[in-house]
């Protein structure tokens, strides 16, 4: 019988397991050393600027519900029925300025200057600017045509363009102040394009800065004409409503500082001009005003029971802007002011430590790097690197807190909370980097695109003609990429925490992926027909 050889077989090199292997082994070798050490200090920084804010809502929280439960706001003590009947019975109305800066708004430029136009204050006491930058000579001649109906009604318009647009809106609004028949004018006031103010705002406003000639500025509140369009215009709201129901509300009846929201106010000319004017420095003109104008001593009085129709965008794309420039701005500005605040000597302490630090650091860096940094960045980090310890009260009950202090101004959208927390997550991705990119004063920091206004086109029905071809894909436009990675970083740390670990941390990451992968891929806000 033959002798049967039995040879064993070469074991199989698998690639994808040497190159796995290597890949684990190199990862230990760096996470206890370097990955450990770094992982922890960040978390330390996001903890003290997690607490910083808590700090800083509760604060606010305490005060507006003094404000509230004792009916302490400042522009309660104001009489203006008896100032509204001085003025009718003295005949001494002061000279008001509406300015309405505006660039290509095609679909609310009737609104806006219809608006302006209906207010109710005696004719030949009131000129209404149309400052119009707009580059398309077709839509010109129609904002023209709209002022010259106006005129023809009697009411005094005034058209004004310029052949460039040097320092944007602050250069606008700067040009117009320097017209002659503006030096008889004793208050502007100032609507964006798609602001239509009711016909009795002059009448609660102007009353203020007559009775007070330490005050500056009279500020209202938005109101929103499009927030129940999309899920995206809703969750701004949610934002917006506590910025004005809060933030403003607490810094008017402190008596401290708030920001000028370079829409829906009147200010004195005078404060203007002693401040320095309108300056185009940063993307925040009015907000570099309004800091000027503090340090010289003038006052603020916000008006809260008092509020201006306007659009939201409705766009991501649109808000996507917005944010950037809403984001980056204070943040350059805080750079270029910071050694003025510090020096002046016009203001108490208390008042620059607020501008300083509440108003600028905590509201306008430190909120937008705590959501990203700490929530999306740092905790998810913990769960691949087990060795730094998260505490949970930092991790679970002042981000709670927090945002349940928020939601609270918006009563009507407390159902909506899981995804405002979701999309604030996403957006502070943005507003971070715009943050930094204004605090180093890197590309884009003077970046200024128009937010871009629908008026009533969606409420109108499209009729749009078939074509033969079809027009070209816009998904490129759609997609963003840092979205995308960020979602899978966060898909990523789901399913290890899902695999390796005990707890139920993985359901927060899924959703979160999700809401990165959603905008990502575009599919947020409305989507205009072409």
């Amino acid at each position: 019988m033959r002798n049967s050889v039995f040879l064993e077989p070469e074991p199989e090199v698998n690639l994808y397991d040497d190159t796995g292997r290597s890949l684990s082994q190199a990862w230990d070798r760096i996470r206890v050393p370097i990955i450990v050490p770094i992982l922890r200090f960040a978390l330390y920084v996001c903890i003290a600027m997690s607490v910083m804010l808590f700090i800083e809502r509760v604060y606010m929280a305490i005060v507006i519900g003094c404000v509230k439960c004792l009916g302490r706001k400042r522009y309660t003590k104001y009489n203006l029925d008896a100032i509204k009947e001085d003025l009718e019975q003295n005949r001494n109305y002061p000279m008001v300025l509406v300015q309405i800066p505006m660039f290509n708004e095609k679909e609310v430029y009737k609104l806006s200057i219809g608006a302006a136009c209906g207010l109710s204050w005696p004719s030949d006491r009131l000129i209404v600017q149309v400052l119009d930058d707009s580059t398309n000579e077709v839509l010109r001649a129609l904002v023209e045509l709209e002022c010259q109906r106006w005129i023809e009604k009697g009411v005094n318009v005034k058209y004004e363009t310029r052949n460039n647009r040097n320092g944007y809106k602050a250069g606008a609004l700067r040009d117009g102040l320097k017209k002659p028949y503006v030096e008889d004018c004793e208050f502007v006031v100032i609507f964006d394009a798609d602001f239509q103010p009711e016909e009795d705002f002059l009448w609660r406003t102007v009353p203020y800065l007559l009775e007070n000639p330490e005050l500056a500025l009279v500020q209202a509140r938005w109101k929103f004409v499009n927030a129940n369009e999309c899920l995206m215009t809703r969750l701004q709201e949610m934002s917006l409503d506590y910025h004005f129901s809060v933030e403003q509300e607490v810094g008017s009846s402190t008596c401290s500082f708030f920001g000028f929201n370079g829409t829906a106010g009147v200010w004195r000319i005078q404060a203007v001009s002693d401040a320095g004017g309108w300056k185009d420095r940063t993307t925040v003109e009015d907000m570099d005003l309004a800091v000027r104008a503090s340090l010289k001593g003038w006052k603020f009085i916000f008006v809260g029971d008092l509020s201006v129709k306007n659009e939201l965008p409705s766009t991501f794309k649109a808000y996507r802007f917005q944010q950037h420039r809403w984001s980056c701005g204070p943040a350059n500005l805080f750079r270029k002011m910071f050694k003025e605040i510090l020096l002046c000597e016009r203001v108490s302490i208390w008042k620059k430590f607020h501008v300083i630090y509440a108003f600028f650091f905590v509201r306008k860096i430190v909120a937008h790097w705590v959501t990203f940094f700490f929530y999306c960045i740092v905790i998810p980090a913990t769960i691949l690197v087990p060795e730094v310890h998260l505490p949970k009260p930092i991790a679970v009950y002042l981000p709670a807190t927090i945002t349940l202090l928020n939601a609270a101004s918006t009563p009507r959208s407390l159902h909506l909370l899981v995804f405002w927390i979701l999309f604030e997550n996403v957006m502070s991705l943005h507003r971070s980097k715009a943050a930094i990119i204004g605090l180093l004063e890197a590309s884009r920091v003077n970046e200024w695109i128009v937010t871009e206004k629908l008026g009533n086109a969606l409420k109108q029905k499209y009729s749009i003609p078939k074509v033969s071809k079809r027009p070209r894909s816009r998904i490129a436009e759609r997609i963003h990429f840092l979205e995308l990675i960020m979602g899978m970083y966060m898909l990523h740390c789901a399913f290890y925490n899902m695999i390796f670990a005990n707890d139920h941390f993985f359901i927060y990451l899924l959703l979160q992926a999700g809401a990165f992968f959603i905008i990502g891929l575009g599919y947020i806000g409305t989507i205009v027909p072409t």
